[in-house]
């Protein structure tokens, strides 16, 4: 398994179309929630930001989850920056990352670049632990910011010969109801946020500790989380 990436690249706001009916509005975030608390109404509402709004008959929770009573038209709803700051507060607050992935997995659709580094974390990295699987994340999102590689993580995961799982620069089926991809997607969004630290932004390369490939050795080993290997040049 070899993996190649991008990481601290600035955090992106991703803009998704809903089909909803009203408008959604932004609350303060509960500055008394414990943290590993439960969450309490307002600071889930916390999450969301003022949409562009035609019609709705659905609400927009704070996952980013949409619940919708019958079909209505497009809107643009921007919860990126505020889902950022919200999971800033909660981890200067003091919550792990795995807590961080738990509350973020959800069904709430992806943006294109996001879909594509969560899908570089299911089939790369779904067996590791959170720390591992961020840190796979960052690479993607640091070969893309690099100027090495291609520019943005769908290139760089797609890249010929990179990633072991991509076939023809194809992706193989996920199985989106799986507990799997809900972590994926949520380190994902996490590692976009650029709130949980990881590896640093001149570590372009990894691989499994089940093999040895050539090209590390003019690469210097930084870090080795669960069963990857990282390196820098």
């Amino acid at each position: 398994m070899l993996a190649l990436g991008s990481s601290e690249a600035s955090a992106q706001v991703a803009n998704i179309n809903y089909d909803l009916k009203s408008a959604v509005h932004a609350a303060d975030v509960d500055a008394t929630a414990r943290p590993l608390g439960a969450a309490t109404p307002n600071s889930a509402a916390a999450m969301m930001t003022p949409a562009i709004v035609k019609t709705t008959t659905a609400v927009t929770l704070g996952n980013g989850a949409v619940i919708q009573a019958v079909p209505a038209h497009s809107v643009t709803v921007s919860f990126g920056q505020s889902m950022a700051a919200e999971a800033a507060w909660l981890y200067r607050a003091g919550w792990p990352l795995y807590a961080l992935v738990d509350k973020y997995a959800s069904s709430a659709p992806l943006d294109a670049e996001t879909n594509c580094l969560a899908t570089a974390v299911y089939f790369e990295a779904r067996g590791e632990s959170a720390e591992g699987q961020l840190a796979v994340a960052r690479v993607v999102m640091n070969r893309a910011a690099s100027g090495r590689y291609p520019p943005s993580w769908c290139e760089t995961v797609r890249q010929h010969a990179q990633f072991s799982f991509v076939r023809h620069g194809q992706f193989p089926v996920v199985d989106t109801a799986s507990a799997a991809w809900a972590r994926a997607e949520a380190v994902a969004r996490l590692a976009a946020a650029n709130v949980v630290p990881s590896v640093s932004t001149d570590v372009l390369w990894y691989h499994a500790d089940y093999v040895a490939p050539a090209w590390r050795r003019n690469l210097t080993e930084v870090q080795k989380i669960g069963a990857h290997i990282f390196y820098r040049a």
